[in-house]
């Protein structure tokens, strides 16, 4: 066996899940096929709950800008701009984080904690045994000629074309590209900034200064066919496009390059077959809106990576998996629906005049914004933490169940802490990529109910702030966080269903 697990993709998903494996002790080979990478960046930024999963592994200082990266309060659905703080927490998220920028932290991170990053390597093929054997076994193309590696298991982050979800047999349902959409990083140009968007009666554009000389623009002309993916697109049929849309000619500029995208929706069947799961693009795509999608492969990331090294390393039995497609499953789903919408709304032409302008006017209202808001972000995420076995609600936005506290299953916000070992907050004591019981009432009961977890749990002993008490933790006595951030126990006084939760969550205690 070569590693524990290969990840075949070497973007944002692939190298965030690679260093999600290595905190968790798993032996790890990323295989990309290009030679290096590209530099091109499709994504500028990600989602605020993307913000919060490098935030709780230290990360967001290795963007260069620490606490002040540029976020906006201020976004859109659709098109329909709104103030995003109407929810605790929300915002639009960093803007301006070339994507190229996001790969290089990852995989300077990934590579610190000793993931082995192999590029000019292409998955040619999969060998059988994958569905119900012990291993993965996979035929992969290099300079130096055809090799073949094994591993437990096959992760593909290899985007929407994903040869690792073809090869493995993985069905990707959806509809199809109706209309084709250019973005470019212009040079030589003075644009005005367009950081949302703005609609006009020939199509959308959207345009925002990258760096000195340099903007990115996306252009949305109505009735431009679907193209194929073999397809080349030149800087003057941008250009030309441009000026349609808003009599502005751009010509006299150039780019750095320019490619096209399409409104193609489509998702994974499952995410995981046997011994190969998928993660990011390679199991959804979508029109991109808001930067949700590089966000959603993170956090796709961040829910597997900390499961699989459990399995790998005997930590966990194999059902902890099922976890995985049971809670990403419906988010996907639900951040193609939200996705479609915004497509629907922003690039629909003047029949979907009458649709902007009821939703502008519902925005009027709080519960909307607030709604919307946490779509966008994907700050209201909650997972069924106490059953997962068939994921018909988790991941979404439902109401919490009767008599559970609200934070169940809903990821913790960073909150301050005061403890023996001084201020800390939720966040830094996640760094480690392991569980942590939050003992907020100093009880030895809650420590003493997860000694035999010791080394996968962190039992830390620290109180919040009167008001982030009350507004967070709202009476809970301890509460158990998942590496991934998301709340799976609280107790009030009471260490009642904590052993389940822990034995659920982290695999059977030290000595069974």
């Amino acid at each position: 066996m070569d590693a524990d697990v290969i990840v075949v993709g070497a973007g944002p998903t692939g190298l965030m899940l690679a260093g999600e494996l290595r905190l968790g002790g798993a032996d790890v080979i990323v295989l990309d096929k290009l030679a290096e990478p590209t530099g091109q960046s499709r994504g500028l930024g990600f989602t605020a709950r993307a913000m919060e999963i490098f935030d709780q592994r230290g990360l967001l200082p290795r963007f260069g800008q620490g606490e002040t990266l540029e976020i906006s309060p201020v976004g859109h659905f659709g098109g329909v701009q709104f103030d995003f703080t109407a929810l605790e927490g929300a915002h639009f998220g960093a803007r301006g984080i070339p994507q190229s920028q996001t790969e290089a932290v990852l995989a300077a991170w990934a590579a610190e904690l000793g993931a082995d990053i192999r590029h000019g390597c292409e998955v040619l093929a999969l060998a059988d045994g994958f569905e119900d054997g012990d291993l993965a076994e996979v035929t992969v193309g290099t300079a130096e000629g055809v090799r073949r590696l094994r591993a437990r298991y096959l992760v593909g982050c290899d985007g929407g074309k994903s040869t690792v979800r073809k090869l493995a047999g993985i069905g990707f349902p959806g509809t199809e590209a109706t209309r084709a959409m250019f973005l470019a990083d212009v040079t030589g140009l003075d644009l005005k900034p367009r950081y949302l968007g703005e609609t006009l009666p020939n199509g959308m554009v959207m345009a925002a200064p990258l760096k000195e000389g340099v903007h990115r623009i996306i252009v949305c002309p109505h009735g431009a066919a679907a193209r194929s993916a073999d397809e080349q697109v030149t800087f003057e049929e941008v250009a030309k496009a441009w000026e349609h849309i808003t009599g502005e000619d751009i010509s006299s500029g150039g780019a750095e390059w320019v490619s096209f995208f399409s409104d193609a929706t489509r998702q994974a069947a499952a995410y995981q077959r046997g011994r190969v799961l998928l993660a990011g693009d390679a199991a959804h795509i979508h029109l991109p809106a808001g930067g949700q999608g590089l966000s959603t492969g993170v956090q796709d990331a961040a829910n597997l990576g900390w499961k699989l090294a459990a399995v790998v390393t005997g930590r966990a039995g194999e059902d902890l998996l099922a976890t995985y497609h049971a809670e990403r499953h419906p988010v996907g789903r639900r951040l193609l629906m939200n996705t479609r919408a915004q497509g629907m709304v922003f690039l629909g032409g003047d029949p979907a005049e009458p649709l902007r302008r009821i939703l502008t006017e519902l925005t009027g209202y709080d519960v909307v914004r607030r709604h919307l808001a946490g779509v966008v972000s994907h700050l209201d995420i909650r997972y069924d933490v106490t059953d997962v076995t068939d994921g018909a609600e988790n991941g979404e936005n439902g109401e919490d169940a009767a008599g559970a506290h609200p934070l169940l299953g809903r990821r913790l916000g960073k909150v301050p802490l005061t403890g023996p070992g001084g201020e800390s907050d939720t966040f830094r004591l996640l760094h480690a990529g392991r569980g942590v019981l939050l003992d907020l009432a100093g009880d030895p009961a809650v420590r003493e109910a997860a000694a035999g977890w010791a080394g996968r749990v962190d039992v830390v002993t620290a109180t919040a702030s009167a008001a982030d008490r009350g507004a967070v933790f709202a009476g809970a006595g301890a509460v158990l966080v998942r590496p991934d951030g998301h709340v799976a126990w609280t107790g009030a006084g009471a260490t009642d269903g904590l052993g389940a939760a822990l034995a659920r969550w982290f695999g059977a205690p030290a000595g069974d």
